[in-house]
């Protein structure tokens, strides 16, 4: 299906189903989410990579308006606060970057098709993968699904991915191959993470004494 979005480019990249919160302070985009909320539709937010607009986006649809509005529901000029969802992704066909009476860009997009609800969750041992990496970083993460319900999507912001790589992850329109993304990924960083701990631990018995077992000589 193809339509017309106002567009809001950000340097993120936002996955199906995640939510976002969102600061607006730029007349431009004040008048875009003003709009949207008037007339109760979406927009897109297209991710912004080393300067460069990407042809890949987010479909966006505000979900609350928390501070910032007056009983029109209407932003005021000093900005607020928006809670957004990501309803699906899209292609940019073209960016109109005039669009009349407004200070917002616009694009003529086309929607992703919906993949179905029943691919598989992650599977026990990449889970196991996923905790041990928090685990060297000593970090601790909750997710929003018991493991077993888990997908790609809802652990792609949590695995050390890049900007660029989470972009490539969100191109992946299969969760098995979305699946087998990460796998690789950590299979590289794990190892590489557990080195360089064994490094840290090294460099910090340099110079200090330390407890050696004894050998006897027989």
């Amino acid at each position: 299906m193809t339509q017309f979005l106002p567009i809001f480019p950000l340097g993120l990249v936002v996955f199906p189903n995640e939510g976002l919160n969102l600061h607006i302070f730029e007349p431009r985009y004040i008048q875009l989410i003003n709009d949207c909320v008037r007339h109760q539709k979406p927009f897109g937010i297209p991710t912004m990579m080393n300067g460069q607009l990407q042809e890949r986006g987010a479909l966006m649809q505000i979900m609350d308006l928390s501070n910032g509005f007056d009983a029109d529901r209407q932003m005021g000029e000093s900005g607020g606060d928006i809670r957004t969802q990501c309803l699906g992704t899209f292609r940019v066909l073209e960016v109109l970057k005039s669009v009349p009476d407004k200070l917002y860009q616009g694009a003529i997009v086309h929607m992703d098709d919906r993949e179905s609800t029943d691919q598989p969750g992650l599977p026990a041992p990449l889970m196991t993968v996923v905790r041990q990496l928090h685990g060297l970083l000593k970090i601790e993460k909750k997710f929003p699904f018991p493991d077993d319900e888990l997908r790609a999507f809802d652990i792609g912001h949590h695995i050390g991915l890049s900007l660029d790589e989470e972009y490539q992850l969100r191109e992946l329109m299969n969760e098995k191959q979305r699946q087998e993304f990460i796998r690789r990924h950590l299979g590289r960083v794990v190892p590489t993470m557990q080195t360089m701990e064994e490094l840290k631990e090294r460099a910090r018995l340099n110079g200090h004494f330390r407890p050696l077992p004894g050998h006897s000589i027989e």
